[in-house]
């Protein structure tokens, strides 16, 4: 029964994002320069005491390749905000994301990271150590709860991966508490492909392929997507990529060399 009333509620949900996605066209057309500023660090909007128990920290953490948001953007960042009202928010921009991981991490994890070229590899690897060093949730900039959070990831949780239509784990909704044992085995499996230069698009070098190779499915705790998280509802590629002349990572991932090959010393 609960998990229909869920299914209700984000079919509803989805139902209201796409007419404000549609409505959107017509409001950047006529405001072609609007954008709205996502913050780097928010505070809980209704704090609770409970938090302090949870063992995935109440921390959501998002990234883009910028702060500034078309409207849609803007409206499922507000989405998610109202879906995890415990939740302190924390985004980073691609220069800040590199910035933590030099400051937090060792040299040569800093140097695999650095020598990834495409912003979405450049995230995925991020993402994992981000939630190794801090715990908490990430979420996709386009991606939103369906429920809200603090129910989705329960206080006793250590950790939830999101599954596809096809019952594959995906990267782009984690909840994770700190130094968690399978995120170190996707981190080390990352640095290896970076090493390796390993002739992979992103989807097997540093995103969803890498966590559906190498962690133990019987162990992990897992959630279908229907009852966790969505993608795509508020807003779409034209929107997320329309100040990025490069396009989505899909597209870029063609036209550069998505690992920097090493310097070779004569």
């Amino acid at each position: 029964m609960r998990n229909f009333v869920v299914l209700a509620f984000a079919r509803l949900v989805k139902l209201l994002a796409n007419i404000f996605k549609v409505a959107s066209y017509g409001f950047h057309f006529l405001l072609p320069n609007k954008r709205f500023t996502i913050p780097e660090r928010a505070a809980p909007w209704w704090p609770s005491k409970r938090a302090a128990e949870a063992t995935v920290p109440r921390l959501l953490w998002q990234t883009n390749f910028t702060d500034k948001a078309t409207l849609p953007v803007y409206l499922n960042y507000l989405f998610n905000r109202l879906m995890a009202p415990s939740f302190e928010y924390r985004f980073m921009i691609t220069e800040a994301r590199a910035a933590f991981i030099q400051e937090n991490f060792s040299p040569d994890i800093f140097e695999a990271y650095a020598r990834l070229q495409v912003g979405a590899a450049q995230a995925d690897f991020w993402r994992v150590l981000v939630l190794q060093k801090h715990g908490g949730v990430y979420l996709d900039i386009d991606a939103h709860a369906v429920w809200p959070l603090a129910r989705i990831v329960k206080p006793e949780m250590e950790e939830l991966f999101v599954t596809t239509k096809r019952g594959d784990i995906s990267n782009y909704f984690i909840a994770s508490k700190r130094n968690n044992p399978h995120l170190a085995l996707i981190v080390q499996t990352i640095r290896n492909n970076i090493e390796d230069e390993a002739d992979k698009n992103i989807f097997e070098l540093t995103g969803p392929g890498v966590y559906n190779k190498v962690l133990p499915r019987a162990e992990v705790r897992t959630r279908s997507y229907r009852y966790t998280c969505n993608q795509g509802n508020f807003t779409n590629e034209y929107f997320q990529y329309i100040d990025k002349p490069q396009g989505k990572w899909t597209k870029e991932q063609h036209q550069v060399e998505v690992v920097r090959k090493r310097e070779t010393v004569e």
